[in-house]
């Protein structure tokens, strides 16, 4: 079938090289030129690579953009790891429309850090949905699902990159597969079940070490590696990576016990915290027995639980 690729990153490069691997003819890749980080965006230049027509991704707002879409006549539309809003009117275009990619078991976790969510919420599974988008926020008819189990340890990113991305890939194949063959289903999602979560930002990410020694953990590996648990030691925002849930050692709640070459043992309320990655504010994170001195960490210091300004 005539391909349109719509997505970005490493997972919009890699769902576009399996589909031509898998005899799909991608026609034209909407993309953005170049990642956060400034360097060219991988999807981008992957078509580029491939003499494949690109356009950026926010042009398909202007009449111009959805017009080159128009002209190459796809017959589906594919949206991989998408950050823009695509007008409706674009996911319509295509012969038999669009499919787009979501991670989690639809219609639970609807909206854009469904991963992060269910690994807050204590989730044991999650998944990944194709679906068939319309103009609401992830509402439209499911065309595949497979569910993964989420381990007592998964942080987001273990999660997404263990887990969750090469599935991914492999679902977006299957699933074209299904449309060029007619028998792709539309299933209804059941709003009854329908969950909405709002982005996992730093509202949502500090840490109250006074909650459920679970809970926290849930908090620190549903925010790992972005955009991190955060608490703070004197006026130092600091935020809380690789961690693991011991056994409690006596310590008071969000108090440090110990700190070794294996990281910074902190108390929870039911058990304790080692961490072993530390992220000052604007800077890299770094293992927590090397930043420890440096950020005026001690035993017997007790972390604040830090209101929001």
């Amino acid at each position: 079938m005539r391909i349109v690729v719509i997505g970005q990153a490493a997972f919009g490069q890699d769902v576009f090289l399996k589909l031509r691997e898998a005899g799909e003819e991608v026609v034209a890749v909407a993309a953005p030129a170049q990642s956060l980080s400034g360097r060219a965006d991988r999807l981008r230049a992957a078509a580029d690579a491939a003499g494949v027509p690109a356009l950026e991704t926010g042009s398909l707002k202007e009449p111009a953009g959805q017009a080159m879409i128009r002209n190459v006549a796809p017959d589906l539309g594919v949206m991989a790891f998408v950050s823009d809003i695509i007008p409706v009117e674009v996911l319509d275009l295509p012969k038999y429309e669009t499919i787009q990619y979501h991670p989690s078991l639809l219609p639970r976790h609807r909206g854009r850090s469904a991963i992060n969510w269910a690994i807050i919420q204590g989730d044991k599974t999650t998944g990944i949905s194709i679906f068939w988008p319309d103009a609401g926020l992830d509402t439209g008819p499911v065309l595949l699902q497979r569910e993964v189990e989420i381990g007592p340890d998964d942080t987001v990113g273990s999660l997404y990159y263990d887990k969750l991305y090469k599935l991914g890939i492999e679902m977006f194949v299957e699933a074209v597969r299904l449309v060029g063959e007619g028998k792709a289903p539309k299933i209804a999602q059941d709003e009854s079940l329908a969950t909405y979560e709002k982005p996992c930002e730093d509202r949502v990410a500090r840490i109250d070490w006074r909650r459920p020694v679970q809970e926290v953990y849930n908090l620190i590996r549903g925010c790992d590696p972005s955009p991190g648990a955060w608490t703070r030691a004197g006026d130092a925002k600091i935020r809380i990576l690789d961690a693991r849930l011991l056994a409690p050692a006596g310590a008071g709640v969000g108090v440090i016990s110990s700190i070794s070459a294996d990281g910074v043992l902190i108390g929870g309320d039911g058990g304790d915290f080692l961490v072993r990655k530390l992220q000052p504010e604007r800077r890299p994170a770094a293992p927590a027995a090397d930043l420890a001195t440096e950020l005026g960490l001690s035993e017997g210091l007790r972390f604040l639980n830090p209101k929001l300004a």
